[in-house]
């Protein structure tokens, strides 16, 4: 038999075996063999803007067989991209002249947004990658280190068209925290457009900060609404609509139902929730396309509404055989806006625009009566290159 002694001796060294045992095993556990050293991949950027203007468009498409650029500027349609051994097709375009574009890549002939590009604007129920280049033509719609007013997106009743419908409302710099009343602008889109129109593509927002800001604009409230009489909102932001923001534009066109609106529900919700200087002196309004149309309807129609207007890219148009002419009372209506005692009348469309007959119409019909107005003629068609520029001009006349 073991004395006592001897099996303590023995159980200490047991115990000291599966110590060094454990010991052992922890340490090869927790030095691992080395592993050979983690790469990442090279970043990839697009677009890329250079400093002479030049700008490098890049997507990751290695199992594609063809990628194109396809970009509102001009000569942007259809630009060939070339692939590396990585599988990333770029190539570099330009130098392009400094404005604002838009543009998508064709990937085997489906057309995809920049993946690598988080910036994307929306015209209706189209969306592209948003561009912009910098420069003296741009330099307005961008952002910039300046005093920025307060966009809103501002739920109304409709009780003319039985809806609750939504409007995007700017208040310059300041509003918020001052007593002051203001002058009111109503900015109008075009056809199949929405509220945002004017914020996501005309950079509303972004011009009047700028120039309010070098003193060339006026403190103003913009109001921007939905055009379109039968929408609550944009798409996806009201009740369901089945037929398209197109379609709606073409049907809405001159049916009268948006003005109504405008001067019945618009004008006394803005004049009763926000502090403006609620007569025809402080007022405005302009419009581009259908929104030109909706202008010149309210302005004919209600000569004492406003004192500055604006119409753009739009004119005395013939409505089809339906109906011979928009305005069959245009000399009438044009005297009555001439007594009225208006400051402004401001109209601007590019040579290239399918409407510029029109615009030189309302020029001539205009010319008729001697009435006063300035007329702006652009290079360019019926784009937002030429809306932006109009919208940046016509802001600096109003309320002077």
């Amino acid at each position: 038999m073991m004395s006592k002694s001897g099996s303590s001796l023995l159980r200490t060294a047991i115990g000291s075996f599966f110590l060094l045992t454990g010991f052992l095993y922890v340490t090869a556990q927790e030095t691992p063999p080395a592993l050979p050293p983690m790469t990442r991949p090279a970043r990839i950027v697009s677009p890329e803007i250079h400093p002479d203007n030049t700008v490098t468009f890049r997507v990751s498409a290695s199992k594609s067989d063809t990628v194109r650029v396809n970009g509102d500027w001009e000569g942007g349609r259809g630009i060939t991209m070339t692939q590396d051994t990585a599988g990333i097709w770029s190539v570099t375009v330009g130098p392009l002249e400094p404005e604002f574009y838009g543009y998508v890549f064709i990937v085997d002939s489906v057309q995809v947004l920049d993946p690598l590009n988080p910036l994307i604007k929306r015209d209706g129920t189209r969306n592209a990658s948003q561009l912009l280049v910098p420069g003296e033509g741009s330099d307005l719609y961008a952002v910039k280190d300046v005093p920025h007013g307060i966009l809103s997106k501002v739920w109304y009743p409709s009780p003319t068209l039985n809806l609750i419908r939504r409007m995007y409302v700017y208040t310059p710099p300041g509003y918020e925290n001052s007593a002051d009343r203001y002058p009111v602008f109503y900015l109008l889109h075009g056809g199949g457009g929405d509220e945002d129109a004017w914020t996501t593509l005309g950079r509303a927002p972004h011009i009047l900060d700028n120039l309010i800001a070098q003193g060339k604009a006026k403190p103003m409230i913009v109001v921007m609404t939905n055009g379109n009489p039968t929408q609550t909102a944009a798409p996806g932001e009201g009740s369901p609509n089945p037929i398209s923001m197109e379609q709606a534009g073409s049907a809405d066109m001159g049916s009268g139902k948006f003005e109504e609106s405008l001067m019945k529900d618009v004008v006394p919700y803005i004049d009763s929730h926000y502090r403006t200087i609620a007569n025809k002196e402080n007022r405005a309004l302009a419009g581009l396309s259908m929104g030109g149309i909706q202008t010149m309807n309210i302005s004919f129609n209600h000569p004492d509404f406003c004192d500055y207007i604006g119409v753009m890219s739009m004119g005395l148009v013939n409505m089809g055989p339906e109906r011979t002419a928009l305005y069959p009372d245009v000399d009438n209506q044009i005297e009555a806006l001439k007594k009225s005692g208006y400051k402004l009348y401001w109209i601007g469309c590019g040579v290239d625009d399918f409407l510029y007959q029109s615009a030189k119409d309302l020029v001539t019909a205009l010319d008729k009566h001697q009435f006063k107005y300035i007329y702006r003629e652009s290079t360019g068609g019926h784009t937002w290159a030429n809306w932006r520029i109009y919208l940046s001009e016509l802001a600096t006349l109003l309320f002077k």
